[in-house]
This record gives C-alpha cells, sequence and structure tokens, in this order.
C-alpha cells in the first residue's frame, strides 16, 4: 500500500472521531506549549541580556555596597543593609592605592530616590530623570559615548563645578531646534550648565538609558548630600590579559580602603558583565528544568492518553482490520497505518502548542520589553518530540492492530 493512502486513511479515521481526536491532542498542546512559551520568554530575556548588558564597558569590575540583583529579602536584604557605606573617602584611598595599576577608574553615587526634572524656559522633562554624580570616568566604565560637546574633567570634581553632561532624551525634550551646550538648566532646585550631551544609548530592560544627568560627583553630593550615600567603584584593566591581575589587586586595595583585617571577610559586592550574565542563566537553568518537569509530565500524561484512545480505536475497528486483511492489506500495512494516526494526533498537538507558545512566550518578552525571537531550535525539538511520542506510545496500539487474525477479527461484533 502506498504511503500516500495510508495517511488518507489515517486522516479519515480521525476525522470520524473529531472530538476524541481533539481531546487527545490537548495533552501534548499543553505539554508543548508550557515548554515552548517559556524557551520562547526566557530566549528573548537571555538575547537582550546578552546584548544590551552593557552598563559596565569591557574589562571592568565594580565594587559596591549591594549585588546587582537586591531582590533578596530577609536575613540576606538585612545583610546588606546593614553594611557600611562605601564613603567617598575610601573610594579616594582606593583611587590613590590604584594609581598606574589601572586604565580607569570610575566613582559614582546616585540614589533612586533622587529621580530630577529638568527645566528650560518653562519645558520639562519627566520627573523620572536618574541624577548622578561621577568623575571623567563614568562614559568609559558604563559603556556611554559622548555625542558632542566635552566630557567630565578632573577640575570639574576638584572645584564642584555646577556643570552637566546630559542623556539625549534631555536635549530632544528641552532642546529640539537648538544646541543645549552652554545652556544653565534648572535640575530639582539647583541651576547647572550643560556642557556635553550623550550619544543614543537606546534601553536596557524596558528602561531607557538616556534620561539622565552627570554631574561632578563633588556637586552632587553638595546638593544633595553625603552622609547617607555609598559610592560605586569601577575599574578597567589595562588589557583582558591583565584583568586578573587588576582585580585582584582592586580587591586587597578596596579591603585595605574599607580598613578589614586579614581574618575579616568582604563586606562588599564585586560584579562584571559576566558575573550578572553567569547570574542570569542559573536562574534561567532552574526555569528551565521546572519548564521540562512540566511538559515531561503532561507529555506522559498525554502519550498514555494516545495509547489508551488508539486501543479503544483498535478495538472499535476489529471488524474493519479483518475485512482489509482478508482482501490482502498486509500486517505491516495495519501496523503503518495506525502508526501514523498516533503521530497525526501527537504532532497536532504539538503544531498547535508550538503556535500557542510562540505567541504566548512573545507576549511575555514585549511586557517586559526586549527583543522578540523565534525559538526555531525549541520549536524543531518539540515537533520531533511529538514524533516520538506518536511512535512511542502508539506502537504497542499498532502492533496489536496489526496482529489480529483476519478471521476473528471477521467475527468481532
Amino acid at each position: 500500500m502506498l504511503f500516500s493512502e495510508i495517511i488518507k486513511m489515517a486522516w479519515s479515521s480521525l476525522g470520524a472521531n473529531k472530538l476524541r481526536s481533539l481531546l487527545t491532542m490537548l495533552g501534548i498542546t499543553i505539554g508543548v506549549f508550557s515548554v515552548i512559551s517559556v524557551m520562547t520568554a526566557i530566549g528573548a530575556l537571555q538575547y537582550s541580556i546578552e546584548n544590551g548588558l552593557s552598563f559596565l564597558g569591557s574589562n571592568i569590575f565594580q565594587f559596591a555596597k549591594y549585588p546587582a540583583n537586591v531582590s533578596a529579602s530577609g536575613d540576606v536584604q538585612e545583610k546588606f543593609r546593614n553594611r557600611h557605606n562605601i564613603t567617598y573617602k575610601q573610594a579616594l584611598h582606593y583611587y590613590r592605592l590604584m594609581d598606574g595599576e589601572a586604565r580607569e577608574i570610575c566613582l559614582k553615587s546616585f540614589g533612586y530616590e533622587v529621580k530630577g526634572q529638568a527645566v528650560y524656559n518653562g519645558v520639562k522633562t519627566t520627573p523620572s530623570l536618574l541624577i548622578v554624580g561621577a568623575n571623567r570616568s563614568f562614559l568609559t566604565a558604563n559603556a556611554y559615548t559622548l555625542g558632542y560637546g566635552r566630557n567630565l574633567n578632573d577640575e570639574d570634581v576638584d572645584l564642584s563645578r555646577r556643570v552637566i553632561v546630559v542623556g539625549k532624551m534631555i536635549e530632544k525634550r528641552l532642546f529640539p531646534h537648538e544646541t543645549p551646550i552652554g545652556k544653565v538648566v534648572r535640575v530639582s532646585g539647583h541651576t547647572y550648565t550643560i556642557v556635553g550631551v550623550l550619544a543614543e544609548k537606546g534601553t536596557a530592560f524596558g528602561q531607557s538609558q538616556d534620561d539622565l544627568c552627570i554631574m561632578p560627583i563633588t556637586r552632587f553630593f553638595e546638593d544633595y548630600g553625603e552622609a547617607k550615600r555609598t559610592v560605586n567603584i569601577a575599574t578597567q584593566a589595562f588589557t583582558q590579559d591583565t584583568y586578573n591581575r587588576t582585580f585582584d589587586r582592586g580587591i586587597g586595595a578596596m579591603r585595605i580602603a574599607r580598613g578589614l583585617r586579614p581574618d575579616q571577610p568582604n563586606d562588599f559586592e564585586i560584579y562584571s558583565n559576566d558575573s550578572l550574565k553567569s547570574a542570569f542563566v542559573n536562574v534561567a537553568g532552574y526555569v528551565r528544568v521546572g519548564a521540562f518537569v512540566i511538559s515531561f509530565i503532561a507529555l506522559v500524561a498525554a502519550g498514555i492518553g494516545i495509547m489508551n484512545i488508539m486501543l479503544v480505536s483498535v478495538t472499535e475497528r476489529t471488524k474493519e482490520i479483518g475485512v482489509r486483511k482478508s482482501i490482502g492489506a498486509r500486517s505491516r500495512d495495519i501496523l503503518r497505518q495506525f502508526l501514523t494516526e498516533a503521530v497525526f494526533i501527537s504532532e497536532a498537538g504539538g503544531v498547535l502548542g508550538i503556535i500557542l507558545g510562540i505567541i504566548v512566550g512573545d507576549l511575555l518578552a514585549a511586557w517586559l520589553k526586549v527583543d522578540l525571537i523565534f525559538p526555531y531550535g525549541w520549536a524543531i525539538a518539540g515537533l520531533l518530540v511529538c514524533s516520538a511520542i506518536g511512535i512511542g506510545f502508539g506502537l504497542y496500539p499498532a502492533y496489536r492492530a496489526a496482529n489480529l487474525d483476519p478471521i476473528e477479527a471477521l467475527r468481532y461484533e
């Protein structure tokens, strides 16, 4: 029997029991949907992180009071809060100790409660402007590029000058038809002269990276207070080859600046782009395992359902099988037909699960404000798994159908 004829017969048989076939497909759909939707969302998020996690430049590590992700709770969160701030004095001590050991050392401070609004000639920005106090190395350490104008310099910091470098969003909002260089703006009640404009950087994790202004760290402390502020210190090695050496010396210098004894543990966090990516990969791994477990259970249950339905189908069609065998159908033709039906049910459920999974996964990615992706690898894997389930769980019913005695089958009522 030609394979095309087997497919037609399998399709006709499934069409005769639409509701039963649909309910059997549903288990496969749920299993595939759960894994595809999670993998699509995680894949989109990971792609966004790997391509957009650049708030630290290359060959850079950072010391901070808090870890990059402070979502922990309870005792862990309390541990971070109880730490002493990294003071500006300690940061300067570190800066002196690392003089000549690094290409750039960025000192910066900000507070999420310090959200400003820039005003110029009655025109205002959004009230969520991030105000950062830093030295001249902020751009390099945070992967920003100067669009035009000038960067902050050492003299600005030494003299606590009222100058700022602004992000592209501020320029677009306040100065759509003129240059902002040299203009005086008011930010949170203080006046500053704009000396530079950053090149546009875009968004990361749905947040604009262009809605900020950078001022000398000394001016930041004078205008917004220093007592409750902590300083983050980013250090850039000269090359990738010297990174590990610089990293080790940086830890030693930081411990000295913090006044730690040899037997005391570090009371600061250290992170880099690689460590942040690694942390995400670890979390994503647990989510993937959870998705796999859920999907595995659903797919096994669906496979058992396929086996059950196919056994019922064999029983109901016993006489049909006897008639076909009596007019020359071979056992392998019967086997292939029932296997084809099982694979059809499984693949149909898989295709539906993939489509729904991609839609929901991309909706999650859009909600997280990251780039959408199509998970080709997971879609292909899903189809292959569905084929395996159809063959694996449909083999026994197909084998039973193929080995029915035609005479006994014809007598079946």
